[in-house]
């Protein structure tokens, strides 16, 4: 992060020169084996291009299509029509519509469809990638049809009930304060002074469904109908409200065929996301890396007693992935915009060849966090948070948010970390199921600054180069609102 944000040093060359660090730490002061940390990297570099290579090439490649066509000028001008207000944009766009696709697919992919969106939109690049990273925090612990919390619930053996329920009781406020954060973000406190209307009415629709479904319900659908109400409440509120100030602007007709692509996109990704389970029984193969798969043993307090050696198995489920659902979205709107074979297959050569940097960049960052995590680095820096005492919680919150900013993914900090939040609140004294929620909900507010994401952002823009730039403009955000969120979980364990 230092390089990128600071040292102004390329993402790609940067993390390059982070796993060549990682590795020899590993290797010298840890002493994991060389065979070892060597396949470690190989199976991050693997899981980097599939799934979420394969998921960030299929997105831009929908996405250039459309760009191509002219339909995107014409969904621009027909947004602008409903949402006038750049202020307005941000919202429904960065915080409502990413929600659906955090809840759907996840994996970086509200962040590639809505900083695409924004700066399509008129908005700056950096403007575009950091608004859309801001707002993909909320609904992070409830992503991938519940991804984050099955995972938790696997690690630590709490109910998916409990923990969902937790969870549905500590997002709902940042659910509230987001719209205005992201707002506040783009425009100051004069711009949430000007549409707080929406701001409210954005946040307050989609926390009220998040803790209702995530209570009685449980983690599967909590963002789908949360965003889906928070949508449509907006879009109801600016039928008989507009911005004090915003220009009118000039009447269009409305055009269903340009909403069309990316209503396909919705629809499949939906589909795909609900027969994950059923979709991997068609075909998965599954990979044991050598001299990795079992050969790590975690102990307590990181790994309860008992614990079964670290698993090491690349699974190549190339059907059920996300991207595969979005590649087949993308070729339906490609023919239904009136592309031939031919035409698409040389749009995605190129668009391959244009993201090669990024697929670089991607692969390096998930090599990196599998040697740290293969090592035992991550369990290092957990403890040495965990042993807080008193200020625990607080710091328990923040254990998440350093694994999400390590990993780029909710779903792997909770399973670097779950176990050992419930073993150190038993030993704090407070409640174990309080903690391994919190290291959820901390861990959202890391999103924004990991590289992975930050990566698909710049390459999602065709910014490429500004990685630093990006961090920079995140990194602060992030910071409070984490510390904001390990204040709430020190109010729950001890108010």
């Amino acid at each position: 992060m230092s390089l990128i944000a600071w040292g102004k040093t390329s993402v790609h060359r940067s993390a390059t020169a982070a796993l060549v660090l990682a590795t020899g730490i590993a290797v010298f002061v840890f002493g994991m084996p060389v065979s070892a940390a060597g396949m470690a990297a190989v199976n991050g570099a693997l899981y980097g291009l599939l799934p979420i290579g394969w998921m960030v090439i299929n997105i831009i490649f929908l996405h250039r299509m459309t760009v191509e066509k002219g339909w995107f000028d014409i969904l621009k001008t027909q947004l602008a029509a409903v949402a006038p207000d750049p202020r307005v944009q941000v919202v429904l766009i960065a915080f409502c519509f990413g929600a659906f696709f955090e809840g759907t697919a996840g994996f970086g992919s509200p962040v590639a469809v809505t900083s695409a969106l924004l700066m399509q939109l008129g908005f700056r690049p950096l403007q575009a990638c950091g608004l859309s990273l801001i707002a993909n925090t909320a609904p992070v612990a409830f992503g991938g049809m519940g991804t984050p919390l099955i995972a938790l619930n696997a690690v630590t053996g709490i109910d998916l009930m409990d923990l969902s329920r937790i969870a549905g009781t500590q997002l709902p406020l940042f659910s509230l304060i987001i719209p205005f954060w992201v707002v506040g973000a783009y425009s100051g406190w004069q711009g949430i002074r000007g549409v707080w209307p929406v701001a409210l009415t954005a946040g307050l629709s989609f926390a009220i469904p998040q803790f209702l479904v995530s209570r009685f319900h449980g983690p599967w659908l909590v963002d789908v109908i949360a965003s889906l109400c928070s949508m449509a409440a907006v879009v109801v509120l600016l039928r008989y409200w507009r911005p004090a100030g915003s220009e009118a602007s000039p009447r269009t007709d409305f055009t269903l065929r340009c909403w069309v692509p990316w209503l396909i996109l919705c629809v499949v990704v939906f589909v795909w996301g609900v027969t994950k389970t059923r979709l991997d029984t068609v075909w998965t193969s599954e990979w044991k890396i050598p001299f990795l798969h079992e050969a790590v043993q975690r102990t307590a307090p990181i790994a309860p007693v008992g614990a079964t050696a670290e698993s090491a198995v690349l699974k190549l489920n190339l059907i059920s992935t996300t991207g595969t659902g979005i590649f087949l979205a993308a070729i339906l709107a490609g023919f239904f915009m009136g592309f031939s074979p031919v035409q698409m297959a040389k749009l995605y050569l190129q668009n391959i060849v244009r993201l090669r940097v990024s697929l670089v960049t991607i692969s390096a960052m998930l090599a990196l966090g599998y040697v740290t995590k293969f090592s035992g680095m991550d369990a290092t820096l957990g403890l040495a948070l965990a042993g807080t005492g008193w200020y625990y919680p607080f710091f328990g919150a923040l254990l998440g948010w350093l694994g999400v900013a390590l990993t780029g993914s909710d779903t792997a900090s909770n399973v670097l970390f779950g176990s050992l939040q419930t073993i150190t609140a038993k030993q704090v004294g407070v409640d174990p199921a309080l903690m391994a929620a919190a290291n959820s909900t901390g861990g959202v507010m890391g999103k924004m600054i990991d590289a992975q994401s930050i990566v698909v952002a710049s390459a999602a823009t065709q910014w490429q180069g500004h990685e630093g730039s990006i961090l920079r403009f995140v990194f602060w955000h992030s910071i409070i609102l984490a510390c904001l969120v390990g204040l709430f979980v020190m109010m729950q364990a001890y108010l």
